[in-house]
């Protein structure tokens, strides 16, 4: 029995098109399934950005007002915002929270090494758990300039 096996050529006549027709439908279903998932507004995140005002300072005690914003420009309320150093050194971490405007304001005290010229205070966001936020990109950075 197992030699009349090892004759019959039957067995790979159809094997060819029967693995291309497994294979469309394959990357068919794949296709349906992907954007079923992509379409699922649960499982969508938005990535979150600061906005600082004013973007550029010199070294010493500064005011800055930081906007938390996500991808279409809106507010981003109840985040909680952290500042520290870069390039530029912050003696400590400084942090803040969002109103309904997204805002916070943080004071800082940038400085500058020696022969340094600018150097940059970096900003991380924590959001709010009561959305699908996320902070995983680099934000905007405020920027120190050494002036004269």
């Amino acid at each position: 029995m197992p030699h009349s096996l090892w004759r019959d050529e039957r067995a790979i006549e159809g094997l060819p098109i029967r693995l291309v027709i497994a294979l469309v439908v394959g990357v068919a279903c794949l296709g349906v399934m992907m954007s079923t998932i992509s379409g699922l507004g649960t499982i969508q995140v938005t990535e979150v950005d600061v906005e600082p005002d004013p973007e550029v300072t010199g070294p010493g005690d500064t005011d800055v007002t930081v906007t938390v914003v996500d991808p279409k420009g809106s507010p981003v309320a109840d985040a909680t915002v952290v500042a520290k150093s870069g390039t530029a050194t912050l003696d400590s971490v400084t942090t803040a929270t969002t109103g309904d405007d997204g805002e916070a304001a943080l004071s800082v005290d940038p400085s500058l090494g020696p022969n340094q010229q600018e150097g940059t205070v970096a900003f991380s966001v924590k959001p709010p758990s009561s959305g699908n936020y996320r902070d995983e990109q680099s934000n905007t950075e405020l920027l120190v300039v050494r002036n004269g």
